[in-house]
């Protein structure tokens, strides 16, 4: 049974899109493949702003909760026992379900903008009589009924729909609704018409991974079972820079072997990961057999069709398109994490785009009833946790920046842009990944990484004079930092300063090395010396109780000057001795913000991941120090910006080619007998333990 509403006479149609069902038909996340509500709305979307979108600055107010409901709607349980393997569903009799979902919906309208497509063809073919019902939605999430058929075996629906209406969003969905007896769909398909068909596209898939070979071994069995996705792999590229090797876990020679030549095994010192996903793109463009090569974090649970979708997607672009995936919370499996991402230039900060919530349940409320995902989303970057890049644009715009962590994809995405290759962070391709909610690596090791690669992310492709707000905000968090008590963060931050000052050359000489030695600075001070056991503190006690009974609250637009000029005033005085023989507040993570451990002496300061906490301890005489080194770094920042600028902008092309990269490489890959390519025999195995037994150069815990 055919539906035409598009008159394509010769087209030819591709499969782009397949309906699928969880890989282990987990109730967790069945709500992203299958809805059994009706698309009713909550009162607002659940979800909330990212958390410390403003925390560089200290006038921020706290991030904001989105249109959080007051209630949560009460939903239908999946039937999870109803899946039939990655096609097949049975619809219970005199009952609805919809493919209205994250993972099954058409996303129209980022067809319709970014490729060459004009019209899409669903296919749905079922085991016994049913009616499928077609829908669609505009930009503002409103459902419009398309056409409805009832479909019996061995006569599948083909309805050909027009792309043209979806200019600002827009999705496309069907229904199937069972009779008086059960149904089942046996599958379903989207496909896009060509006037001319694309050449076919391969990948290679790069893995950066440091010391969490458990993860990226189940990363591998998912690779090794897609065989959809095998049919279009070129290599999977392992750049393992940890001590505790893939090759060593259990289970590795029979991944090794199911995946055969197709696995290659790349070690090298831990330069993190823009070092190793650097790697994973020299390799693809030195092998010269992939049109592009899809980065992946270690760390995450992948859904393969996904990776074909991304492929497709990039396939039929109009123009080379870098096309990157969602990310999920893995550890609640149906709440979408990021959705969109993009820089404000003016405080050269990363966020969600405007208009997109963080922390979105679509087991609370689904796709159909969140309007906001239905308008498309047009971002400036996508994150490294599954990020498809062409080839072509590797050869264009260079390799990551050698920043170790953080901002590589960010700059990266800036790059390409600015060079006329786009980025698409493509609905209905996404991975499972460990969310930052429950982090704060602005405090930790990492806090040398955030400041001193934002600023250099600034400094190639800000639009504003000095940055814009950038450098106000980077004065303001470091004040945050020092009335906090977080004199190590602080010493980081201003080692990052120097650096930058230093010159663009830095990055490049100080990429193996600066890891360790930002680890080992932060050791000097309370704030970074932490404990596992609750008792290896004395029990806090506080000299005065809060005034009124209240606990500090952020001070305002109008109070902050005055607020500020109290405080550090006060941190210039000597504590109260008893102070630093026992603290004077338990603080939970979640509690210790600037304005609250200003009020403190010293305090006992839980990590953000609950696992320790460190003793905070108010040092006047440091507190004037590194406040002293903060302002001449930064009235250096001031008067030299544009000599900088013109410095970074100007060696960029040389800092991130292949050659350079090359040179980096060469000097950290553990010798050859080492890192030959993966063959899935013994001797695959073998020379993985040899590896681990080699002395890695650099050091870090994370990339």
């Amino acid at each position: 049974m055919s539906t035409t509403l598009v008159e394509l006479p010769g087209a030819t149609w591709r499969t782009v899109h397949r309906v699928v069902l969880p890989v282990d038909a987990d109730a967790d996340d069945l709500a992203l493949y299958v809805d059994y509500d009706s698309a009713v709305s909550t009162p607002g979307a659940v979800g909330g702003g990212r958390p410390g979108d403003d925390a560089d600055s200290l006038g921020a107010a706290p991030a904001a909760a989105g249109s959080g409901p007051s209630a949560l709607a009460v939903r239908t349980e999946g039937r999870a026992e109803n899946v039939r393997g990655r096609r097949g569903l049975v619809v219970d009799a005199r009952t609805r379900v919809s493919f209205g979902t994250y993972f099954n919906a058409f996303p129209a309208s980022y067809w319709r903008r970014w490729t060459t497509a004009s019209a899409v063809r669903l296919r749905v073919e079922l085991a016994a009589p049913g009616t499928v019902t077609v829908y669609r939605s505009n930009a503002r999430g409103l459902r419009q009924r398309v056409s409805a058929a009832t479909v019996a075996p061995g006569r599948p629906l083909v309805a050909d729909l027009s792309l043209a209406a979806f200019g600002d969003g827009g999705w496309y969905w069907f229904d199937v609704a069972a009779g008086a007896s059960d149904t089942a769909l046996v599958s379903a398909e989207w496909q896009v018409a060509e006037e001319v068909p694309a050449p076919a596209s391969t990948l290679s898939i790069a893995v950066t991974t440091y010391n969490r070979p458990d993860y990226c071994l189940e990363l591998l069995r998912t690779l090794a079972a897609a065989e959809d996705v095998r049919a279009v792999l070129d290599h999977v590229y392992v750049m393992d820079q940890g001590t505790q090797l893939v090759a060593d876990e259990p289970g590795f020679a029979e991944v090794a072997a199911a995946l055969g030549d197709q696995l290659r095994i790349v070690r090298q010192g831990n330069l993190g990961g823009s070092g190793g996903f650097s790697r994973g793109m020299r390799e693809t463009l030195r092998a010269g057999v992939s049109d592009h090569v899809l980065l992946l974090d270690d760390d995450i649970v992948l859904e393969p069709e996904g990776v074909l979708r991304a492929l497709q997607f990039a396939q039929a672009c109009r123009t080379p398109t870098v096309v990157g995936g969602h990310m999920f919370d893995m550890f609640d499996r149906s709440v979408m994490h990021s959705f969109g991402e993009r820089i404000d230039k003016y405080r050269f900060f990363w966020g969600s785009v405007p208009g997109v919530y963080e922390r979105h349940d679509l087991s609370a409320q689904n796709l159909r009833a969140t309007p906001w995902m239905h308008k498309r989303v047009d971002v400036d970057y996508n994150g490294w946790w599954m990020c498809l890049i062409p080839v072509a644009v590797l050869r264009e715009v260079g390799l990551s920046l050698p920043v170790f962590i953080k901002w590589d994809d960010a700059e990266f995405g800036l790059r390409a842009g600015e060079a006329g290759f786009p980025t698409v962070s493509l609905p209905g391709a996404a991975v499972w990944h460990v969310s930052w909610t429950d982090k704060d690596d602005g405090t930790d090791w990492q806090a040398y990484f955030h400041e001193r690669n934002r600023l250099v992310a600034a400094l190639l492709h800000s639009p504003y004079p000095r940055g814009g707000r950038i450098f106000r905000e980077s004065v303001f968090t470091d004040v945050k930092h020092l009335i906090s008590m977080q004199y190590s963060t602080e010493v980081l931050r201003l080692m990052a300063l120097q650096d930058v000052l230093s010159g663009p050359e830095h990055l490049l000489a100080t990429l193996p090395t600066r890891t360790a030695e930002v680890r080992q600075a932060r050791k000097a001070y309370p704030d970074a010396r932490t404990s596992t056991d609750v008792e290896a503190f004395p029990r806090a006690h506080q000299r005065k109780p809060p005034r009124k009974g209240k606990e500090p609250t952020s001070p305002n637009r109008y109070t902050l000057l005055p607020w500020a000029a109290a405080v550090v005033a006060r941190h210039l005085t000597a504590p109260a001795p008893e102070a630093l023989e026992r603290p004077e507040k338990q603080v939970a993570a979640m509690d210790s913000t600037w304005w609250r451990l200003a009020h403190y002496d010293s305090a006992v300061v839980s990590t953000a991941d609950g696992t320790a906490a460190a003793w905070y301890k108010r040092d006047p005489r440091e507190f004037r120090r590194l406040l002293a080194r903060s302002a001449e770094a930064h009235r250096q920042l001031w008067a030299r910006w544009d000599e900088l600028a013109a410095a970074y902008r100007g060696a960029m092309p040389r800092f991130t080619s292949p050659q350079a990269w090359d040179g980096v490489f060469e000097a950290s890959t553990v010798p050859a007998p080492q890192a030959q390519p993966a063959t899935g025999s013994a001797a695959g195995q073998d020379a993985g333990r040899a590896a681990g037994e080699a002395a890695l150069s650099g050091a870090g815990e994370e990339r």
